[in-house]
């Protein structure tokens, strides 16, 4: 892979490396050149310079994780999540709270010049309609209080997995204004449906075809983990320099049609 988005033995660590879109997103990093470092609660298949297991849903975890780690890195990708079958509590403290955790504990980590990617996705698509809301549960900034305010909160959570997104999505756009100033980009995706297990373990079990049908359009297929993984390589990528604070759609169009048609 040429070395033009400039990953070649710079160090960066990946969450969800053992499957689906942060298993990609580990292998095309290795493919540029990096050298690849991991977090995940299970076993990974790929030659990684380490590998540390971790439950995003305990803080512990977490920080044992991140204190067997050495060095410095130059990106973390947050790539790990649970669907939406899981429990609420569950989804939030791995989808957001323990990302959040995972990164504030990262950053002094992170040189001058990183870059952080995370995956959001379409299901975080109403942000933008409950801002106020998600900056009040942002503003519960310890892992503790987060989930406090989730379980004060449940019908604004409801089942976890947008809210969870949502949450990701307007948690970069604030970290963007802050992190710049010490020279650290921090960007997100917004994958539509992707063929990972996820898609076929939760998401095809409990929706009606034609309901994931009209979902894929107008592109008529789901994504594959590695079309999503070159989006969130190639924006936390140094040849992306300027691009801080965005939340890139890489759905195949379905909101720009979806916004057409409203």
């Amino acid at each position: 892979m040429s070395d033009l988005v400039g990953y070649q033995d710079r160090r960066v660590l990946v969450s969800g490396c053992a499957s689906g879109m942060g298993h990609a997103t580990a292998k095309l990093l290795l493919r540029a050149g990096a050298e690849v470092h991991g977090l995940d609660f299970r076993p990974t298949d790929l030659a990684l310079a380490s590998m540390q297991q971790v439950d995003l849903r305990a803080p512990q975890s977490i920080d044992g994780a991140v204190a067997a780690l050495n060095g410095e890195f130059d990106a973390l990708f947050n790539c790990a999540g649970l669907g939406p079958t899981s429990a609420p509590i569950d989804i939030l403290k791995v989808n957001f709270i323990g990302t959040r955790h995972l990164t504030d504990r990262v950053l002094p980590r992170l040189a001058e010049g990183a870059a952080i990617g995370s995956i959001a996705s379409t299901a975080g698509m109403g942000w933008s309609r409950r801002i106020p809301l998600l900056k009040e549960f942002i503003a519960a900034q310890d892992y503790a209080g987060a989930v406090r305010w989730a379980e004060d909160h449940p019908d604004d959570v409801g089942e976890g997995y947008s809210f969870s997104k949502e949450a990701v999505v307007v948690w970069t756009m604030l970290q963007s204004q802050t992190l710049i100033r010490r020279g650290i980009r921090i960007n997100c995706t917004m994958p539509g449906l992707t063929q990972t297990p996820m898609l076929t373990d939760q998401i095809a079990v409990k929706t009606a075809p034609e309901v994931l049908a009209d979902v894929v359009q107008p592109f008529g297929r789901a994504a594959t983990p590695e079309e999503q993984a070159f989006a969130l390589v190639m924006i936390t990528s140094p040849a992306a320099g300027y691009l801080n604070g965005a939340a890139l759609n890489v759905d195949g169009g379905r909101l720009a049609g979806l916004t057409m048609r409203a």
